[in-house]
Parts: C-alpha cells; sequence; structure tokens
C-alpha cells in the first residue's frame, strides 16, 4: 500500500518567501516518483503583523520603516525578486500600495476549507493578486470577487467573512514563515529550495517506516 505523508505548511498570505516556498514545493512533488507516497498538503495562516489597521499601511513606507534605508529596500527587494524568479514565480513590488491586514485574506481561505479542492487555487489567487497584480487583499469586496470567481457563493462568503470567528485550532509555535512540517515529526522553516523539500519528504517517509 502507497504510504500517505501530511505536509501541513504554515504561511502569511504578505510574505513573499511563503509565495516562494509553495512554488518550491510544488516543485518538488512533481519530482517524486511513482514508488514514492502521496502527499496530503494541509495549509495554515499566520498572522505576523496583527497590529495593521483594517485600511493598511502604504507599503513604501512600511518597508522603509522597517528596513532602514531606500538602498536596504533596494538590495531586500532585489534579493526577494531573484529568489522569486529562481523559483519561477514572478513578484511585482512597484505595483504594491498598501500593506494589508490579512485577517479577512485568512478568513477567507478558511471558508474555501468547505470545499477542499478550491483552496489550493484560493491560495494561488491571493498569492498573485497581491504580489503580482499589486491588489489590496485586505478588502473585502475584492475577496468577495476572488471567492466568486473560484465559484464560491458570494453570499455565503460574505456571511462567513461578516460573522464571530472561529477560535483557531492549536497549532505549534510559529516565529517565521514559510514552516514545513512533515507528519508531524520534523520541520523545515524558510522557503526552501526544491531539493531540500524533496529530501525531507523522502526522510520523513522513512522514519515513518521503520516507526
Amino acid at each position: 500500500m502507497t504510504q500517505t505523508l501530511k505536509i501541513d505548511v504554515y504561511v502569511e498570505l504578505i510574505c513573499p518567501w511563503c509565495l516562494i516556498g509553495k512554488s518550491n514545493l510544488v516543485s518538488a512533488l512533481k519530482q517524486l516518483a511513482d514508488a514514492d507516497p502521496r502527499v496530503q498538503v494541509q495549509w495554515h495562516t499566520v498572522q505576523l503583523v496583527p497590529e495593521v489597521p483594517r485600511e493598511g499601511w502604504p507599503f513604501a513606507e512600511f518597508y522603509l520603516r522597517r528596513l532602514g534605508s531606500p538602498e536596504a529596500v533596494r538590495q531586500r527587494q532585489a534579493q526577494v525578486r531573484a529568489a522569486a524568479a529562481q523559483a519561477g514565480v514572478e513578484i511585482d513590488f512597484a505595483r504594491i500600495e498598501r500593506f494589508p491586514n490579512t485577517t479577512l485574506a485568512h478568513r477567507l481561505l478558511a471558508f474555501a476549507e468547505h470545499q477542499p479542492s478550491v483552496v489550493d487555487a484560493m491560495l494561488d489567487r491571493l498569492f498573485e493578486a497581491y504580489f503580482q497584480r499589486g491588489v489590496n487583499i485586505g478588502d473585502i469586496d475584492t475577496l468577495l470577487d476572488i471567492a466568486q470567481d473560484l465559484g464560491l457563493d458570494r453570499e455565503a462568503a460574505a456571511a462567513w467573512l461578516d460573522a464571530e470567528p472561529t477560535p483557531p485550532t492549536k497549532s505549534p509555535a510559529v516565529s517565521g514563515v514559510p514552516l514545513f512540517v512533515f507528519d508531524e515529526q520534523f520541520a523545515l522553516s524558510g522557503a526552501q529550495p526544491p531539493e531540500m523539500l524533496l529530501s525531507a519528504i523522502r526522510h520523513s517517509v522513512q522514519i515513518g517506516a521503520t516507526a
């Protein structure tokens, strides 16, 4: 019987390294041979900057305060764009005007879990909207448009976002994202390259086989 491996992945929707990490995970999974395990990926969102107001902050001002100088911002963005290009994804910082509060976007992704086949596409759409089109993913109408485009009921999504949120389930202490947890056995932090993720998958399978 083919073994099933669960990978829990913790991400923040406004973290470019999470977009890169997701792309690298997809690349790693494509390299699995037929004899390798089936993999179940479970996505979890982590809000790293909860103090952002509902209307968001000016993007350029936020990163200038965070990194200290225009030159530091340019260097960091160049580093991120290079890593994104290597992962086969695009990040267009010039289009991003707002650093959003991601509370509603996280809750929309939770709403999509009622239709599991949509979750991965929803995550892709949220990343694409923010990092490639500069869309404010803290805006409720924008989020409802994304939900509707993916075939979800707009009114039901709106009611979900307006309702009192369900208390979050327990999760490991996450201080940085992306975080990949393999079968609850061990974890890798950061936007690891595909070969590292593939090695971790196979190592986790070996642990499971000898447990």
